[in-house]
């Protein structure tokens, strides 16, 4: 065998030797762990572009009663079994509960039945048509 392979090999076991010697199995010591912190008031640099959290609604319920003017109905998908209408830019199933907020206040509406050109909601026992808004 050559020496300089000889002296390699040996080197090479004797450092696997002393790594192997040292922890066997002690577990690793951390000196400085890392965090990382965010006031609530900045944005997380770890969010995507563009991204933002989802709104949390406030849990207060106001028991006045909705105008039929706050609702704008903008399409109605009737399939064999499924019926959506887009109410206010969000797509509402039949008997789906959504909130309302006017000013400060949220009122909780359901939509009750949809029907060619328009839209039964209930709100706390009130029934509210409205009609799909053509363009």
């Amino acid at each position: 065998m050559n020496r300089s392979r000889l002296l390699a090999l040996l080197w090479a076991g004797s450092a696997v030797g002393v790594f192997a010697a040292d922890t066997p199995n002690a577990p690793l010591k951390v000196e400085h762990k890392s965090s990382f912190t965010v006031d609530a008031s900045v944005r997380n640099p770890f969010w995507p572009i563009g991204w933002k959290p989802p709104v949390t609604a406030p849990s207060q319920q106001s028991n006045a009663e909705v105008p039929a003017s706050a609702f704008v109905v903008s399409s109605i998908a009737m399939q064999a079994g499924n019926r959506f209408a887009i109410i206010n830019g969000q797509i509402i199933q039949e008997g789906q509960s959504f909130g309302l907020k006017l000013g400060e206040d949220i009122y909780h509406v359901q939509l009750q039945t949809i029907e060619d050109g328009r839209v039964v909601l209930s709100q706390q026992g009130r029934t509210i048509t409205v009609a799909l808004t053509r363009r």
